[in-house]
């Protein structure tokens, strides 16, 4: 029941606060006529401890064996960060490190595409990020970790927009869960 509670108060944030019903343009490069200002959930105290414990609890309850949580950034750096962090009290009691992706690799330092402690080969991934359309950047995201030898264990998406992103990763052998689809956010209470 408590799995049901969360994801409903999260449906409800992300419905009043980040939900928008207009024309726009998304990452993508495809037309939409809503969109989800993620940030407006993720960056809140409220929010972001809400959708943490929700995966933290979605991944205990799947069995989900992973040692890392992270994706591209930036719509999955403060989500994997609230998520280790949470990872190390009780009840989940299963520390796990972050990482994140750049969209390209810096050009400067040690010039990584993707940043985190502990990335090394075998090590097993939980993969985040906060809206899949066609799953492009999640897509990118995985590959770069698997380019270091990681194993993308699930991905986890926050809002799935129903438009293929899904079909499209598990067309690649990726294993992937949604907090919300479309369908559930819009569907009135």
């Amino acid at each position: 029941m408590l799995m049901e509670e969360l994801r409903q108060e999260i449906r409800n944030l992300i419905f009043t606060r980040a939900y928008q019903r207009r024309k726009v343009r998304l990452a993508s490069g495809r037309e939409s006529d809503f969109y989800i200002d993620s940030k407006q959930v993720t960056l809140t105290a409220e929010g972001i401890y809400k959708l943490a414990s929700y995966i933290l609890y979605l991944i205990r309850e799947e069995n989900v064996e992973v040692r890392a949580v992270g994706g591209p950034a930036m719509g999955a750096v403060p989500l994997a960060a609230a998520i280790s962090a949470l990872s190390c009290q009780p009840p989940f009691n299963n520390p796990l490190d972050t990482f994140f992706v750049r969209s390209e690799a810096k050009k400067h330092g040690l010039e990584n595409k993707v940043d985190g402690p502990t990335l090394r080969e075998g090590l097993p991934l939980l993969l985040l990020d906060d809206v899949l359309t066609t799953g492009g950047s999640v897509l990118k995201a995985a590959r770069a970790v698997q380019e270091l030898g990681c194993k993308v264990e699930k991905v986890i998406i926050i809002v799935d927009r129903q438009e293929g992103g899904r079909e499209n990763l598990e067309k690649e052998g990726l294993k992937v869960s949604s907090v919300l689809t479309r369908e559930e956010l819009e569907r009135p209470e």
